[in-house]
Protein backbone atom coordinates (compact mmCIF):
# COMPACT_ATOMS: atom_id res chain seq x y z
CA UNK A 1 0.00 0.00 0.00
CA UNK A 2 2.43 2.69 -1.16
CA UNK A 3 1.84 6.42 -0.75
CA UNK A 4 1.31 8.80 -3.65
CA UNK A 5 3.29 12.05 -3.83
CA UNK A 6 1.46 15.13 -5.10
CA UNK A 7 3.06 17.57 -7.50
CA UNK A 8 3.91 20.95 -5.90
CA UNK A 9 1.29 22.96 -7.81
CA UNK A 10 0.77 25.17 -4.71
CA UNK A 11 2.45 25.69 -1.32
CA UNK A 12 -0.12 23.36 0.27
CA UNK A 13 0.60 20.63 -2.26
CA UNK A 14 4.36 20.77 -1.77
CA UNK A 15 5.39 17.75 0.27
CA UNK A 16 1.81 16.49 0.55
CA UNK A 17 1.34 12.72 0.42
CA UNK A 18 -1.70 10.48 0.56
CA UNK A 19 -2.77 6.86 0.37
CA UNK A 20 -2.87 5.32 -3.10
CA UNK A 21 -6.01 3.34 -2.12
CA UNK A 22 -4.94 0.60 -4.54
CA UNK A 23 -6.00 -2.08 -2.03
CA UNK A 24 -9.60 -0.75 -1.97
CA UNK A 25 -11.87 -2.96 -4.09
CA UNK A 26 -15.34 -1.51 -3.35
CA UNK A 27 -16.29 2.18 -3.33
CA UNK A 28 -19.68 2.12 -1.59
CA UNK A 29 -20.19 0.49 1.84
CA UNK A 30 -22.62 -2.30 2.67
CA UNK A 31 -25.90 -0.53 3.55
CA UNK A 32 -27.00 -3.10 6.12
CA UNK A 33 -23.81 -2.47 8.14
CA UNK A 34 -24.08 1.34 8.32
CA UNK A 35 -25.21 3.36 11.33
CA UNK A 36 -25.63 7.13 11.87
CA UNK A 37 -22.84 9.01 13.63
CA UNK A 38 -23.80 12.06 15.68
CA UNK A 39 -21.21 14.82 15.82
CA UNK A 40 -20.21 15.84 19.33
CA UNK A 41 -17.39 18.34 18.61
CA UNK A 42 -15.59 17.35 21.81
CA UNK A 43 -18.61 17.97 24.05
CA UNK A 44 -19.92 15.73 26.84
CA UNK A 45 -23.54 14.81 27.52
CA UNK A 46 -23.78 18.10 29.48
CA UNK A 47 -22.81 20.10 26.39
CA UNK A 48 -19.46 21.13 27.88
CA UNK A 49 -16.22 20.89 25.88
CA UNK A 50 -14.22 18.08 27.47
CA UNK A 51 -11.84 17.55 24.52
CA UNK A 52 -10.51 20.73 22.95
CA UNK A 53 -9.78 21.37 19.26
CA UNK A 54 -12.54 19.17 17.84
CA UNK A 55 -15.38 20.03 15.45
CA UNK A 56 -16.34 20.39 11.81
CA UNK A 57 -14.91 17.91 9.36
CA UNK A 58 -16.51 15.74 6.72
CA UNK A 59 -19.82 14.07 7.48
CA UNK A 60 -19.42 10.36 8.22
CA UNK A 61 -21.46 7.25 8.84
CA UNK A 62 -20.39 4.48 11.18
CA UNK A 63 -19.43 1.07 9.84
CA UNK A 64 -20.54 -1.60 12.31
CA UNK A 65 -17.47 -3.79 12.87
CA UNK A 66 -17.34 -7.28 14.32
CA UNK A 67 -14.67 -7.11 17.03
CA UNK A 68 -16.08 -10.17 18.85
CA UNK A 69 -15.59 -12.65 15.98
CA UNK A 70 -18.30 -14.78 17.58
CA UNK A 71 -19.04 -17.14 14.69
CA UNK A 72 -16.82 -20.10 15.61
CA UNK A 73 -16.51 -22.78 12.96
CA UNK A 74 -18.44 -20.84 10.29
CA UNK A 75 -16.18 -20.14 7.28
CA UNK A 76 -16.29 -16.75 5.63
CA UNK A 77 -15.08 -15.30 2.34
CA UNK A 78 -13.51 -11.86 1.91
CA UNK A 79 -15.89 -10.09 -0.50
CA UNK A 80 -14.18 -6.66 -0.52
CA UNK A 81 -11.57 -4.43 1.12
CA UNK A 82 -13.09 -1.02 1.93
CA UNK A 83 -12.17 2.40 3.27
CA UNK A 84 -13.48 3.40 6.70
CA UNK A 85 -13.51 7.15 7.48
CA UNK A 86 -13.73 6.46 11.23
CA UNK A 87 -10.40 4.63 11.63
CA UNK A 88 -6.89 4.49 10.20
CA UNK A 89 -7.13 0.81 9.22
CA UNK A 90 -8.94 -0.64 6.23
CA UNK A 91 -11.92 -2.94 6.75
CA UNK A 92 -12.85 -6.21 5.05
CA UNK A 93 -16.41 -7.20 4.15
CA UNK A 94 -16.93 -10.88 5.00
CA UNK A 95 -19.67 -13.06 3.48
CA UNK A 96 -20.20 -16.06 5.79
CA UNK A 97 -21.42 -19.46 4.64
CA UNK A 98 -24.69 -19.01 6.57
CA UNK A 99 -25.51 -15.82 4.62
CA UNK A 100 -24.42 -13.35 7.31
CA UNK A 101 -22.35 -10.29 6.32
CA UNK A 102 -19.92 -8.56 8.68
CA UNK A 103 -17.04 -6.09 8.64
CA UNK A 104 -13.69 -6.92 10.28
CA UNK A 105 -10.37 -5.10 10.48
CA UNK A 106 -8.37 -5.98 7.36
CA UNK A 107 -4.98 -7.56 8.18
CA UNK A 108 -1.99 -6.69 6.02
CA UNK A 109 -1.96 -9.82 3.84
CA UNK A 110 -5.72 -10.38 3.51
CA UNK A 111 -7.06 -10.27 -0.07
CA UNK A 112 -10.41 -10.64 -1.83
CA UNK A 113 -11.66 -14.25 -2.05
CA UNK A 114 -9.47 -15.37 0.87
CA UNK A 115 -11.26 -17.57 3.41
CA UNK A 116 -11.29 -16.76 7.13
CA UNK A 117 -12.54 -18.57 10.21
CA UNK A 118 -12.71 -18.07 13.97
CA UNK A 119 -12.62 -20.53 16.83
CA UNK A 120 -10.14 -22.94 18.45
CA UNK A 121 -9.97 -25.16 15.36
CA UNK A 122 -9.10 -22.33 12.95
CA UNK A 123 -5.80 -22.34 11.07
CA UNK A 124 -3.06 -19.94 12.20
CA UNK A 125 -3.09 -17.51 9.26
CA UNK A 126 -3.83 -13.76 8.81
CA UNK A 127 -7.48 -12.89 9.45
CA UNK A 128 -8.34 -15.95 11.53
CA UNK A 129 -9.34 -15.43 15.18
CA UNK A 130 -8.28 -17.97 17.81
CA UNK A 131 -8.02 -18.17 21.61
CA UNK A 132 -4.52 -17.23 22.80
CA UNK A 133 -3.97 -20.77 24.11
CA UNK A 134 -4.22 -22.09 20.51
CA UNK A 135 -1.78 -19.53 19.04
CA UNK A 136 1.94 -20.44 18.85
CA UNK A 137 4.37 -18.32 20.89
CA UNK A 138 6.03 -15.55 18.87
CA UNK A 139 3.02 -15.02 16.54
CA UNK A 140 2.08 -11.44 15.60
CA UNK A 141 -1.55 -10.70 16.57
CA UNK A 142 -4.07 -7.83 16.72
CA UNK A 143 -7.67 -7.10 17.85
CA UNK A 144 -7.01 -8.69 21.25
CA UNK A 145 -9.70 -9.18 23.88
CA UNK A 146 -9.09 -8.10 27.48
CA UNK A 147 -12.09 -10.01 28.80
CA UNK A 148 -13.48 -13.24 27.35
CA UNK A 149 -16.39 -12.53 25.00
CA UNK A 150 -16.16 -8.74 25.27
CA UNK A 151 -14.58 -8.25 21.84
CA UNK A 152 -11.17 -6.98 20.75
CA UNK A 153 -10.05 -3.78 22.49
CA UNK A 154 -6.28 -3.75 22.02
CA UNK A 155 -4.12 -3.26 18.88
CA UNK A 156 -6.62 -2.03 16.29
CA UNK A 157 -4.92 0.91 14.47
CA UNK A 158 -3.28 0.85 11.05
CA UNK A 159 0.04 -0.96 10.80
CA UNK A 160 0.27 -2.15 14.42
CA UNK A 161 0.74 -5.67 15.79
CA UNK A 162 1.36 -7.25 19.19
CA UNK A 163 3.48 -10.33 19.86
CA UNK A 164 2.53 -13.36 21.93
CA UNK A 165 5.59 -13.75 24.17
CA UNK A 166 4.80 -16.66 26.51
CA UNK A 167 2.09 -18.63 28.30
CA UNK A 168 2.05 -19.03 32.09
CA UNK A 169 -0.81 -21.04 33.60
CA UNK A 170 -4.11 -19.32 32.79
CA UNK A 171 -2.46 -16.24 31.31
CA UNK A 172 -0.51 -15.30 28.20
CA UNK A 173 2.15 -12.58 28.12
CA UNK A 174 1.57 -10.20 25.21
CA UNK A 175 3.93 -7.39 24.16
CA UNK A 176 1.89 -4.46 22.84
CA UNK A 177 3.10 -1.97 20.19
CA UNK A 178 3.87 0.58 22.95
CA UNK A 179 6.39 -1.82 24.51
CA UNK A 180 4.07 -2.64 27.41
CA UNK A 181 3.95 -6.31 28.39
CA UNK A 182 0.57 -7.41 29.73
CA UNK A 183 -1.01 -10.59 31.11
CA UNK A 184 -4.16 -11.63 29.25
CA UNK A 185 -6.35 -14.71 29.83
CA UNK A 186 -5.45 -17.54 27.45
CA UNK A 187 -9.18 -17.94 26.65
CA UNK A 188 -9.35 -14.44 25.11
CA UNK A 189 -9.58 -14.24 21.32
CA UNK A 190 -7.00 -12.53 19.11
CA UNK A 191 -6.71 -12.18 15.34
CA UNK A 192 -3.59 -13.38 13.53
CA UNK A 193 -1.42 -10.91 11.62
CA UNK A 194 -0.59 -7.21 11.45
CA UNK A 195 -3.30 -4.59 10.85
CA UNK A 196 -3.22 -3.32 7.25
CA UNK A 197 -2.55 0.15 5.80
CA UNK A 198 0.98 0.10 7.24
CA UNK A 199 2.01 3.37 5.52
CA UNK A 200 -0.65 5.41 7.34
CA UNK A 201 1.79 7.01 9.81
CA UNK A 202 3.97 8.28 6.92
CA UNK A 203 1.20 10.40 5.36
CA UNK A 204 2.02 14.14 5.24
CA UNK A 205 -1.24 16.13 5.34
CA UNK A 206 0.48 19.09 3.68
CA UNK A 207 -1.97 21.85 4.64
CA UNK A 208 -4.14 23.01 7.52
CA UNK A 209 -7.38 22.52 5.58
CA UNK A 210 -6.82 18.80 5.30
CA UNK A 211 -6.57 18.63 9.09
CA UNK A 212 -9.91 20.44 9.30
CA UNK A 213 -11.52 17.85 7.00
CA UNK A 214 -10.57 15.25 9.65
CA UNK A 215 -12.45 17.20 12.35
CA UNK A 216 -9.48 18.92 14.05
CA UNK A 217 -9.71 22.62 14.92
CA UNK A 218 -6.78 25.02 15.51
CA UNK A 219 -4.68 25.00 18.69
CA UNK A 220 -3.90 28.39 20.23
CA UNK A 221 -0.66 28.76 22.22
CA UNK A 222 -1.11 29.60 25.89
CA UNK A 223 1.49 32.39 25.60
CA UNK A 224 -0.77 34.13 23.07
CA UNK A 225 -3.70 34.27 25.55
CA UNK A 226 -4.64 36.60 28.38
CA UNK A 227 -3.67 35.69 31.97
CA UNK A 228 -7.27 34.80 32.86
CA UNK A 229 -7.38 32.28 30.00
CA UNK A 230 -4.04 30.50 30.54
CA UNK A 231 -1.20 30.43 33.10
CA UNK A 232 1.27 31.33 30.31
CA UNK A 233 -0.73 34.38 29.19
CA UNK A 234 -0.07 38.09 29.69
CA UNK A 235 3.09 40.13 29.97
CA UNK A 236 4.53 42.84 27.77
CA UNK A 237 5.73 41.57 24.39
CA UNK A 238 6.88 37.98 24.23
CA UNK A 239 7.11 36.95 27.86
CA UNK A 240 8.62 33.67 29.09
CA UNK A 241 6.49 31.10 30.92
CA UNK A 242 7.78 32.39 34.26
CA UNK A 243 6.11 29.76 36.44
CA UNK A 244 7.99 26.68 37.64
CA UNK A 245 7.57 24.58 34.50
CA UNK A 246 4.94 24.72 31.73
CA UNK A 247 1.30 24.38 32.79
CA UNK A 248 -1.97 23.26 31.23
CA UNK A 249 -4.80 25.82 30.89
CA UNK A 250 -6.08 24.56 34.28
CA UNK A 251 -2.76 25.03 36.10
CA UNK A 252 -1.60 21.39 36.19
CA UNK A 253 2.03 20.60 35.24
CA UNK A 254 2.24 19.87 31.51
CA UNK A 255 5.39 17.72 31.45
CA UNK A 256 6.00 14.53 33.41
CA UNK A 257 2.91 14.84 35.63
CA UNK A 258 1.02 11.56 35.97
CA UNK A 259 -2.65 11.95 35.02
CA UNK A 260 -3.56 8.28 34.49
CA UNK A 261 -6.27 7.00 36.81
CA UNK A 262 -5.81 3.61 38.47
CA UNK A 263 -7.68 0.90 36.57
CA UNK A 264 -8.57 -2.62 37.66
CA UNK A 265 -6.68 -3.97 34.62
CA UNK A 266 -3.42 -2.27 35.73
CA UNK A 267 -2.63 -5.32 37.85
CA UNK A 268 -2.20 -7.24 34.57
CA UNK A 269 0.70 -5.02 33.45
CA UNK A 270 4.03 -6.87 33.79
CA UNK A 271 6.25 -4.19 32.19
CA UNK A 272 5.10 -0.64 31.62
CA UNK A 273 5.53 1.17 28.34
CA UNK A 274 8.17 3.86 27.98
CA UNK A 275 11.93 3.95 28.16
Amino acid sequence: MPLKQYRPTSPGRRGMTGSSFEEITKAKPEKSLLAPKKRKAGRSNQGKITVRHRGGGAKRRLRVLDFKRDKPGVPGRVAAIEYDPNRSARIALIHYADGDKRYILAPNELKVDDSIKSGPDAEVKPGNALPLKQIPTGTMIHNIEMEVGKGGQLVRSAGVAAQLMAKEGNYALVRLPSGEVRRISIDCLATIGQVGNIDHRSVNLGKAGRKRWLGWRPTVRGAAMNPRDHPHGGGEGRAPIGLPGPKTPWGKPALGYRTRQAKASDRMIVKRRGK
